[in-house]
């Protein structure tokens, strides 16, 4: 079924590669479906969360697991799936990716429970950390032109960030006319068809471009641990509490982990992280922004959905509606940001992005109890600073690495992402526990709690302007003043 080509096969002439994005429109359309299926899953159950919730008779903690179980898989395997790209095939491990994440798909037919549902949630996010690396890396690879290269990463990642972005408003249709688990049966005949055309729009892996010698298992090992008891620790932060002790033993063990892991990387010959690639300062402040970007969005679009529902009483068709606005953002933005970055230069156009990030969350603060206008503005200008803080930091991250790990560096791309995906998480639900605690009303909320809740969200983009505007300091620092994507 897949790839004969072995790794010790003879390197074969290989095809020219397309000089227009019209010539490369099958690779393009299949990478970018791809994708799609990838970021769709990851937001299209916001909205659903509530029915779920009465569904499934689950409460808070159930269902931010439901939402956790994909970012806990999904960051602390990205690495792997990034490796494995490099050593075994882009193209190969790209394709696995997609047959599982169809299969577990499908597995939503058997799920009448909380627990099994986050199961479901957790094989998907394993898969879809197989897509991710190898998505980028073969697009990245796809022209010799930079131009067209800095062209087709800009179409992936919008259309990656649209497919994100449309998820609550598919969701709140979708479960307006039928069962929630149509929303995860989906994936199955749309993972299939990008199977199919990554099978017949890419060319097989040259084992030229790959990395050579065997996998690193302790690394892998070591990686996946230390992620995977770091994202744990956030949820447990907002379950259990930051200083209790369930917390507090799984973020050391995450630190001894991670400390175990750079010290395995330092020593082995062939490790599956090359630790030297932090050294460049592109790969460095790419990674902060990604994260810091990715925290205020998935901050913003977690907090708002459950807003529209539960303080507001909306229908979940008007609340996927209502996030609108991030989708005509980011299209919008397309090609304002292209003009200012060539004109501003990488380290102006990321600070710029990242100022209209922290305007967005402190409009969102202050003027939240007015109504939806200034919610809908807000997420506009998230959304529009988010791509040009992203596709930026995307182009500059994957051009700057050698041409046998970007498969590698596609994932540590997508794990900055994630890691901000899940702090932005964390920070709203662990300050909403906080204050208005962790049982929620059912039905429709008294005044006096749906003000409350709206007060804890005030607080949670408060905070999350105050970690973007700290953790961006750091990161634009670490860029250049380039205007090119040649330039490092």
């Amino acid at each position: 079924m897949f790839d004969s080509t072995t790794l010790d096969s003879p390197a074969r002439e290989a095809s020219p590669k397309p000089t227009s994005l019209r010539a490369a429109a099958p690779a393009l359309i299949a990478l970018s479906l791809a994708m799609l299926v990838e970021m769709v899953d990851n937001s299209v159950l916001n909205v659903a969360l509530p029915t779920i919730g009465r569904d499934l008779h689950s409460g808070t903690g159930g269902l931010q697991w439901i939402i956790s179980a994909y970012s806990l898989t999904f960051g602390a395997l990205l690495l792997v799936g990034g490796s494995l790209g490099d050593r075994l095939g882009r193209r190969r491990v790209l394709q696995w990716g997609l047959l599982g994440f169809a299969a577990a798909g499908a597995l939503v037919l058997f799920v009448h429970s909380t627990g099994a549902l986050i199961g479901v949630r957790a094989a998907s996010g394993a898969c879809a950390a197989l897509i991710a690396p190898g998505t980028m890396s073969l697009m990245f690879r796809l022209f010799d032109d930079d131009v067209l290269r800095a062209r087709a990463i800009s179409i992936i990642v919008v259309v990656a960030m649209t497919g994100f972005a449309i998820g609550p408003a598919v969701s709140g249709l979708v479960i307006t006319h039928v069962q929630w688990q149509v929303l995860l049966l989906a994936n199955a005949p749309m993972a299939l068809v990008a199977w199919l055309g990554v099978r017949h729009g890419i060319e097989p892996d040259d084992p030229g471009e790959l990395r050579a010698g065997g996998a690193d298992l302790p690394g892998a090992a070591l990686s996946v641990t230390a992620i995977a008891l770091g994202l744990y620790a956030f949820t447990l932060g907002v379950a259990d509490g930051w200083l209790a002790g369930t917390t507090l033993a799984c973020a050391v063990a995450a630190v001894a982990a991670g400390i175990g892991f750079v010290m395995r990387e330092h020593r082995t010959e062939k490790p599956m992280l090359d630790l030297h690639l932090f050294h460049h300062p592109t790969v460095r402040g790419s990674a902060f922004l990604q994260t810091t970007a990715m925290l205020a969005m998935v901050g913003v679009v977690f907090a708002s959905t459950q807003l529209f529902q539960f303080a507001w009483g909306w229908t979940p068709l008007r609340a996927g509606l209502a996030t609108l606005p991030i989708v005509v953002g980011m299209l919008l933005a397309m090609p304002v940001a292209d003009v200012l970055v060539r004109r501003l230069g990488h380290r102006l156009g990321a600070a710029l992005g990242c100022a209209l990030l922290i305007a967005a969350l402190v409009l969102l603060a202050v003027a939240l109890p007015v109504g939806y206008p200034p919610v809908a503005l807000a997420m506009f200008v998230v959304s529009a600073a988010m791509r040009l803080v992203m596709v930026t930091c995307a182009v500059d991250l994957l051009d700057a690495l050698p041409e046998d790990q970007t498969s590698i560096g596609a994932a540590l791309n997508d794990s900055a992402q994630e890691l901000g995906s899940t702090v932005g998480v964390a920070v709203v639900g662990t300050i909403v526990a906080a204050l208005v605690g962790t049982a929620l009303p059912s039905g429709v909320w008294p005044d006096a709690f749906a003000a409350d809740f709206t007060h804890a969200l005030q607080v949670s983009f408060f905070v999350l302007a105050a970690i973007t505007l700290t953790v961006a300091v750091i990161g634009v620092r670490a860029l250049t003043n380039s205007k090119t994507v040649e330039e490092h």
